[in-house]
């Protein structure tokens, strides 16, 4: 290419920029259903970039939703001096936000008269003035949930006014050719004809002096000075462009500007099987996690709990008749989830955040939710307690260190339920997770380790035990043991997550220790990073960072690295790891493969390669947890067990309405704490300087018994 000759242009109308965690000097811009890679010299220069890209687009979307509101007004005729407005014009925000804070009244009117109504039914003695009384409770019940969530969607479509990234954008409409007789405008193939002094640059769009517009004029459309659509000369080469967005509802399909702007009408699948395009309907099936993140949706949220609630209850008698709890948690395969259905909705969050944001508090939509606590996915390290176990059985150092390998390295795969990305319950402070395996070839043993993490489970299997220890910042603690084996594993992690433009990237902080009681061993590990990709289409997850192990009383190491799909070609779910005797400068033997499949292990003293471990061959074990029925009030899949069941049958509204309630609860815990002054006591757990240990771990649990015996 001769130089010069340009060699491709990226519009930055809709544009999103998306950063890489793993790389400190790339960053891309995904438009057009495309996306273009950048490199900057350094990371400062590449947060240069970012910032000004992302106050680019937002100024010129602002400016672009004026011109549109500019425009649709002098479509619809004007004002007029005879109108009375005496060229004023009111601010149409201002008024929503009014109108929403006397509905908002009145709905605190009308839930107080319910709770009234719920009081004289109490009180009524006669079943027939009780049942009629019931009706017209729970009719008003669901009175109140309606008008709730009409509130909270004319508080989304508020802020979706002014996103903060600018970068929400309903659909385009088809391009029209009808032309206005009142407002002195036409609409032109498509193009969207506006008053002359403001193509001239008389003024500025929005200014509230009056505007002279001359009768019956009509402009041509403006010539594009760019292409219609985003290019690069290096199209089709995989080391420039390699990736293809498949169309989606939240983002313009046309490069060219339209006259109007709506709301997104995704369609969504009802209980019928047919599709609804109800922007409306749509919203208000996430509404209560939208409630936190609208400007003023805590406060409605705050005043209508007591409805939610009540709403709820009145539906859950459908819930409790024939459906197995229990099953719906056994159940692994879960449906693939595509975002395309949900585009506004997701993209509209997304535009509430900016590059770099912790996303610790935001608020996701429950659609996306995996159907278990984080918790519960934190015992799928043990997934392969057969791996786990054989640490304690080798007798020579250097293969125990190579077992902790193999072990922590094919425990991840069977986090995934589903080729799609899915994001846990954010468990609860003080819900805990209990559960255990029974491992084949193991003496039979009846003896039960009543002071374990698991009273009601036997010596010869291994057992877990995951708490919420706190919630800002979100740290989880577990523990699991096998008594016979004398090998224990205790761990706490504290996720951090960050928005990385398309991606999602979850920091996890903390580490874990694998001790083996008769031999006085630790090998301590951290954890890889985790991250969401591809968050507007099909989202899929990745592992990725550095990530130690180590044994201090023999000086054996390992360093394992899980490597993020690069920027230009190359696979995903890649990990590598040298493990060093020591001392030793040399890894003795190197691993490389995929942490979901095959992975191979070179042994340097040998001068042979072999298969290291092969996840998709090797058996999975499945967990035994206790019914639901026999479970405390804290346990995890007794707390979600109402979302869990709308998931799985794909009722997303009820879905959310059972969360809400769930987290309406803590809310109301803590402001209990708060005005009495009360500390939270933890049940299984104790804090340790920044470490969080087991309370009555095996090894202290032995010490105790030997002391004991001494005496």
């Amino acid at each position: 290419m001769m130089k010069g000759v340009r060699r491709g242009c990226v519009r930055l109308k809709d544009a999103l920029i998306g950063i890489d965690d793993q790389e400190d000097n790339t960053f891309t811009i995904t438009v057009d259903h495309k996306t273009f890679h950048f490199q900057a010299r350094h990371s400062e220069e590449r947060e240069q970039w970012v910032r000004r890209l992302e106050d680019t687009i937002r100024r010129h979307a602002n400016r672009s939703r004026l011109w549109d509101s500019q425009s649709a007004f002098y479509i619809a005729g004007g004002y007029t001096k005879e109108s009375g407005h005496g060229g004023k014009r009111p601010n149409h925000l201002e008024l929503l936000a009014r109108r929403v804070s006397e509905a908002d009244a009145y709905l605190q009117l009308m839930i107080e008269q319910t709770n009234l109504l719920e009081k004289r039914i109490a009180e009524l003695s006669d079943p027939g003035e009780q049942a009629k009384c019931k009706a017209l409770q729970d009719n008003a019940s669901a009175m109140l949930d309606h008008i709730k969530h009409s509130i909270v969607s004319l508080q989304i479509a508020k802020n979706m006014a002014h996103p903060i990234n600018g970068i929400y954008n309903g659909p385009q409409t088809a391009h029209s050719t009808t032309s206005s007789g009142s407002g002195g405008v036409s609409i032109v193939g498509g193009g969207l004809g506006l008053p002359k002094d403001v193509l001239a640059g008389k003024g500025e769009p929005g200014d509230d002096e009056d505007d002279s517009i001359t009768e019956n004029a009509t402009t041509a459309p403006l010539g594009l000075v760019v292409p219609e659509t985003s290019y690069s000369s290096s199209e089709g080469e995989e080391d420039f462009y390699d990736a293809y967005d498949d169309p989606f509802t939240s983002l313009g399909s046309s490069p060219i500007g339209c006259a109007t702007r709506g709301f997104a009408e995704p369609t969504s699948p009802t209980h019928d099987g047919e599709a609804t395009g109800s922007p409306t309907e749509t919203v208000a099936r996430t509404l209560p996690e939208i409630e936190e993140s609208a400007a003023d949706g805590d406060a409605v949220a705050s005043r209508a709990t007591k409805s939610a609630k009540t709403s709820l209850s009145s539906r859950s008698d459908s819930y409790d008749n024939g459906i197995d709890y229990d099953a719906l948690y056994e159940e692994e395969e879960e449906t693939d989830l595509s975002m395309e259905a949900h585009g506004s909705m997701i993209t509209h969050l997304l535009s509430q955040v900016k590059i770099g944001m912790d996303l610790t508090k935001v608020v996701l939509p429950t659609f996306i939710l995996e159907r278990r606590s984080l918790l519960e996915m934190y015992a799928d390290y043990f997934a392969h307690p057969d791996l786990f176990i054989k640490i304690s059985e080798l007798d020579d150092p250097r293969d125990r260190i190579v077992q902790v390998c193999r072990w922590y390295m094919s425990a991840y795969h069977a986090g995934r339920k589903s080729a799609v990305a899915k994001k846990p319950y954010n468990p609860i402070l003080g819900e805990v997770f209990q559960c255990h395996w029974d491992l084949p070839d193991e003496a039979q043993d009846t003896n039960e380790v009543h002071d374990g993490p698991v009273p009601w489970c036997r010596r010869n299997q291994l057992t877990f035990l995951a708490e919420q220890v706190s919630h800002h910042p979100p740290i989880s603690a577990f523990y699991a043991e096998h008594y016979n084996k004398k090998i224990t594993f205790a761990a706490h992690v504290w996720t951090k997550s960050k928005f990385l433009g398309l991606s999602i990237g979850v920091h996890n902080i903390g580490e874990g220790v694998v001790t083996l009681v008769d031999r006085s061993e630790e090998y301590i590990v951290t954890f890889p990073n985790g991250y969401g990709r591809s968050i507007l289409t099909v989202p899929w997850i990745e592992l990725g960072g550095s990530v130690e192990i180590k044994c201090p009383q023999t000086g054996y190491h390992a360093n394992v690295e899980f490597l993020t799909k690069p920027f230009y070609g190359g696979k995903r779910n890649k990990v590598s790891a040298e493990v060093y005797a020591p001392n030793e400068k040399k890894p003795f033997v190197s691993i490389a493969g995929e942490w979901s499949g095959l992975m191979e292990a070179k042994w340097h003293d040998k001068n042979k390669t072999e298969v290291f471990v092969d996840v998709n061959r090797i058996p999975i074990f499945k967990k035994q947890v206790r019914p639901i029925v026999e479970q405390d009030e804290y346990e995890s899949r007794r707390v979600w067990k109402e979302v869990t069941a709308g998931l799985k049958f794909n009722d997303i509204e009820r879905a959310t309405n059972a969360k809400f309630v769930v987290e309406q609860q803590q809310r109301e815990q803590v402001k209990v704490r708060k005005e009495y002054d009360l500390a939270w006591e933890h049940k299984h757990f104790k804090p340790v300087g920044e470490n969080w240990i087991y309370a009555k771990s095996l090894s202290q649990r032995i010490y105790m018994q030997e002391k004991e015996a001494r005496r």
